[in-house]
């Protein structure tokens, strides 16, 4: 088999590549381990930046979105028992985000390719790439017992934390930075009206939590938790209770609750990986950089680094101009960095941390207290929240 892009991965990013390289006349196939309906199966985060929100729909998959997602102008901090709300929209100059699962988005990036006759090998096993240094990488993969090959002119790894792309460049090459936190997201889905009609980040001395939706009626929450919790241990009205707890009386008064159709405890890291890219191998998404979800910025990280990548390839092809690829990993890394540290900030934040002991739970306080109520530091965390220019 030949193309000009190969990319392994067959999530949210691989797939918005794809499309975006289509409409453009360049060629692609997308080598993705598991199933489709595995890949649809993953239950993640969905809060998308403007940003992404108009590259979905450039790339002719915002239709849906645009129908069913939930725009957002605001959302709540929640901190010595009251709410202080963030208006993005009135300090960012009408910049929303929107409310739209990423599972949706997924599902719309399918459909729009195989519309199009888009080539997805799925359960391909065993994906390596080749030759990434030369002019002539390829990847080898296996598939209903065969080994197979893929011929390209360059490779993108958007195959997560745990793909093959990134430990392909060589350790003398590759330098990471990583943080892992002590403790995780325990979070439930429900099928019940959410506690609001935007997101809540409560700090509390009994820990975080998050009070998200999917829709008007699928809601999700979060409550921080040592990241070895058994999660048999926290049975629905447990989670309730504990959630109830660490919100404010009036919004734990308005909490509807009701059986969990998933339940789950995610770990929180930081991580960056650099460079972002290896001779004609890409790196994007996970398979490049990791953030705790606290500030709502792992599929739109991803998506920025499919803009610059796309945009690059393009020009390559259409221009025979190589000065995007070149700079693509100090450019992707920019922005990397910059929602990086957001994100540990908004972590830092609204988390809490006993080895900080009252001193750090005083610091948590007097920063929310100034962040509150200062309109300069407001602004700065509505334009890092609906994200920053590309």
């Amino acid at each position: 088999m030949k193309t000009q892009v190969g990319i392994i991965g067959g999530g949210p990013a691989g797939l918005l590549l794809s499309q975006i390289l289509h409409l453009q006349g360049v060629e692609s196939v997308i080598l993705e381990r598991q199933s489709r309906d595995y890949v649809l199966g993953r239950i993640r985060a969905g809060v998308l930046e403007q940003g992404l929100t108009d590259m979905l729909r450039d790339a002719q998959v915002g239709a849906r979105m645009d129908r069913e997602g939930l725009i957002h102008d605001g959302f709540h901090l929640a901190f010595g028992g009251r709410l202080k709300r963030i208006d993005l929209e009135g300090l960012t100059g009408g910049k929303t985000v929107m409310v739209y699962g990423q599972t949706e988005v997924t599902r719309d990036l399918y459909e729009a390719r195989d519309a199009m006759g888009g080539t997805i090998i799925h359960e391909a096993a065993e994906v390596k790439p080749h030759d990434i240094e030369t002019d002539a990488p390829y990847l080898t993969f296996e598939k209903d017992g065969m080994t197979e090959r893929l011929d390209c002119d360059f490779i993108a790894a958007c195959d997560g934390f745990h793909g093959v792309g990134r430990k392909s460049i060589p350790a003398n090459v590759l330098k990471t930075y990583e943080r892992v936190y002590t403790f995780g997201w325990l979070g439930v889905l429900s099928r019940t009206k959410p506690v609001d009609d935007e997101l809540i980040y409560a700090n509390h001395e009994r820990g975080f939590a998050l009070c998200s939706m999917r829709s008007n009626t699928l809601s999700r929450y979060y409550i921080q938790a040592p990241v070895d919790e058994d999660i048999n241990a926290w049975p629905d009205d447990r989670f309730w209770d504990e959630l109830k707890a660490r919100l404010p009386g009036d919004a734990a008064a308005r909490l509807e609750t009701g059986p969990s159709i998933e339940k789950s405890i995610a770990p929180l890291r930081s991580f960056v990986a650099e460079p972002m890219r290896h001779g004609r191998m890409f790196l994007a998404g996970d398979a490049a950089h990791i953030v705790p979800p606290t500030g709502a910025k792992g599929l739109n990280l991803a998506a920025s680094d499919v803009y610059y990548l796309s945009r690059a390839l393009v020009t390559q092809y259409g221009d025979a101009d190589e000065s995007g690829l070149l700079g693509y990993s100090e450019k992707a890394l920019s922005r990397v960095w910059k929602a990086e540290r957001f994100s540990w900030s908004m972590t830092m934040m609204m988390h809490k941390f006993p080895e900080q002991g009252e001193f750090g739970a005083k610091m948590q306080e007097a920063e929310l207290d100034y962040l509150t109520s200062s309109k300069a530091a407001m602004t700065a965390m509505a334009e890092n929240y609906v994200g920053l220019p590309y």
